[in-house]
């Protein structure tokens, strides 16, 4: 039993596996923080609402150009390894200038969020590709689950300790953060597995029914949950939605490895389809209980299993699944898009949600919740269309392992 043990440890963590886990766990928690770090920095400058809006667009206009260009880019390197090595470094530089954002305002600002924003999007497909490229479909749901874990813990601790730093720590903090990536991807093992150069457009993509089954739910999702935010921190309150946020992270990373877990046991779509009903219901509890405290505490629990589950399933797993033996840059692109560009949504209706009575502001919470339930219930109708990406072989076969390891005890307690 323990030679069993050893020998799946060794095929899970061995092969330059762990490496993976650090990289993907690092960039999570790298990104997490800095957005977080950004919105402080930029909240504290003294700028117009304009000029905040413009930040921000600079930032995600960033993302979303150099994660469209990331598959052209990567192909004129030699090997993934080696571009990948260069966007950690990038992103050592991209962490240090935001010493430099109040220099010249708003102009550095506006240089420097750009910057951020390009740093980001330039490597975190292949990150993702890589990640998929090393792991085997039937370990991708719990491995993924533990990158999580490790960076929502990361993101957690980092957050605390910053709490009672000045902004010139935080930047230091990030930028070691993203240095022990660096390092620990540099001496990562040599033994990894050959990548296909396979590679689909952007076109046969969107016009895969697969693809469009899954990428529709998502971007319902997207488009609610970012949208929903700013209300929901409107209806907490500033202080305690930000105490909310640090109690779902560790409730997601727990429940994200639970749902990786399961979603190598089950399937993904069954981990999706459970999501989407918890979402629908911590909303349908907030429309109709939102005067109730404990509504709160229902929706932080059931927020952090679903996040927890969508995390694994729909950041790590489910696009390099689709995307075959192939190259899977791309499917990460198409898959990764609708979530950066909807988070854009939260600065830009923060803004307006903040200007609303009081008196008005419960009937369009109890609006804004309703609706938000009713459109998730309905997300999950394109999900009872499609197929399984977890192949029904590997599923099957755990089936007949879990009746062989069942039937061997019984004959072992009857003997």
């Amino acid at each position: 039993m323990d030679h069993k043990l050893d020998l799946h440890v060794s095929n899970v963590f061995g092969g330059g596996f762990l490496a993976v886990l650090i990289l993907v766990a690092d960039a999570f928690a790298w990104y997490t923080l800095i957005f977080l770090l950004m919105t402080q920095t930029i909240g504290e400058l003294n700028v117009s609402n304009s000029e905040t809006l413009a930040i921000f667009s600079l930032f995600y206009v960033g993302v979303a150009c150099s994660a469209l260009l990331n598959p052209m880019v990567v192909k004129r390197f030699e090997t993934r390894e080696s571009f990948l090595l260069l966007w950690t470094f990038i992103g050592v530089w991209a962490t240090v200038s935001l010493l430099f954002m109040r220099v010249s305002m708003p102009s550095s600002a506006f240089a420097i969020a750009f910057f951020v924003g390009f740093s980001t999007g330039i490597g975190l497909p292949s990150c993702l590709a890589y990640f998929a490229d090393h792991i085997k479909v039937e370990n991708r749901g719990k491995m993924g689950g533990i990158a999580w874990a490790i960076a929502g813990i990361g993101t957690l601790l980092l957050a605390m300790l910053s709490l009672t730093a000045d902004a010139t720590v935080e930047i230091l903090m990030l930028t070691v953060l993203r240095a022990l990536g660096l390092l620990f991807f540099l001496f990562r093992p040599k033994d990894v597995p050959s990548v296909s150069k396979t590679d689909s457009s952007y076109s046969s993509i969107l016009a895969d029914r697969r693809i469009l089954l899954y990428l529709v739910p998502w971007v319902m999702f997207c488009l609610i949950n970012w949208i929903e935010s700013p209300v929901v921190e409107n209806l907490f309150g500033k202080e305690f939605f930000n105490f909310v946020t640090f109690i779902e992270f560790a409730v997601s990373g727990l429940f994200a490895f639970l749902g990786g877990l399961l979603s190598d046991l089950v399937g993904r779509k069954r981990i999706i389809i459970t999501g989407f009903v918890m979402l629908g219901i911590e909303y349908a509890v907030l429309s109709f209980m939102q005067e109730l405290t404990i509504s709160r505490y229902l929706y932080i629990f059931l927020d952090g299993i679903s996040w927890g589950m969508f995390a694994v399933v729909f950041f790590i797993v489910l696009w390099g699944d689709l995307g075959g033996s192939g190259m899977k840059e791309k499917y990460y692109v198409v898959g990764g898009l609708p979530y950066l560009l909807a988070t854009f949504l939260q600065v830009f209706i923060r803004q307006y949600v903040e200007s609303i009575p009081v008196s008005a502001a419960h009937a369009l919470v109890s609006v804004a919740f309703s609706l938000a339930s009713f459109f998730l219930f309905l997300a999950v109708l394109p999900l009872m269309y499609t197929h399984e990406t977890l192949p029904e072989k590997k599923i099957k076969d755990r089936e007949v392992k879990q009746y062989i390891d069942k039937a061997k005890k019984a004959k072992e307690k009857y003997a």
